[in-house]
């Protein structure tokens, strides 16, 4: 185990239940500071209620967890150390993408020089500055995104959580993403990232956790998991995550001869 002052995110035994369904059972884990940490998963496997209770936004049943050395019992504390950029965007469509990242800048105090600086680097870099003043009602899915992926990092907070931050986006901008995260990851920030796109986990993740039914079920580098399927020929990090996510009983049905 990391020691402790080097932890970005730590939880022991957190467990989530609505009624009768578990969504997540008794997740323990660590993040080291400064590391992209990939969150992988079936749908409903409980990810995303895994990150709304990491920041703070669903308390769990049980269990405890900190985030940025604090506990997420003290929200204002975890939440002024944290971006997230949730599946829909959060931003207003009667604001222009400079209104909304001008807004953003001002919750979080951000000096307003500072602010003008970051926001103009960062519309440069996702290619917005020709639309930045443009209402963000008549902006593409790919656009909300990029600009709800600036808001949640423009503070540089300790901890960003990203669920499925290339969503919605062309090939270039997709590569800019990577770059950006890669890019933060380096300047210390640590990254809680949960997409479906396989391959760009296997790109940044320095670790790599596997959510199923709630439960984290593998977890290690992406080389590890490649090599750690019972088959023992996993060749590619989506052999490797069907193989740990089977279900009970699922075999692969016998090929049939040839008539």
């Amino acid at each position: 185990m990391a020691p402790v002052d080097t932890l970005a995110i730590e939880t022991d035994g957190l467990t989530k239940r609505y009624g009768e369904t578990i969504a997540v059972s008794d997740l323990t884990t660590d993040v080291e500071r400064g590391s992209v940490y990939g969150f992988l998963g079936p749908n409903g496997a409980g990810k995303t209620t895994t990150m709304r209770i990491l920041t703070t936004l669903t308390k769990p049943t049980s269990g405890t967890a900190r985030v940025a050395g604090h506990p997420i019992t003290d929200r204002e504390s975890v939440t002024r150390h944290i971006g997230y950029l949730p599946e829909e965007p959060p931003v207003y469509d009667e604001l222009t993408g400079r209104e909304q990242l001008e807004y953003a800048a001002g919750l979080r105090d951000i000096p307003d020089e500072k602010a003008a600086a970051r926001i103009e680097s960062m519309l440069e870099r996702f290619d917005l500055l020709a639309d930045a003043n443009k209402r963000i009602e008549d902006y593409s899915k790919g656009m909300r995104q990029k600009v709800g992926v600036v808001q949640a990092v423009l503070h540089e907070p300790d901890v960003a959580f990203l669920d499925e931050p290339t969503s919605g986006l062309d090939p270039r901008a997709a590569r800019t993403m990577r770059d950006t995260i890669a890019d933060l990851a380096d300047r210390e920030m640590t990254i809680f990232l949960s997409t479906h796109i396989l391959p760009v986990v296997d790109e940044l993740a320095d670790v790599i956790g596997v959510l199923h039914d709630g439960r984290l079920v593998a977890e290690g580098d992406p080389e590890t998991l490649k090599t750690r399927a019972e088959t023992g020929d996993a060749r590619s990090l989506e052999d490797a995550f069907l193989e740990i996510t089977r279900e009970p009983g699922e075999r692969e049905r016998p090929e049939q001869p040839a008539e």
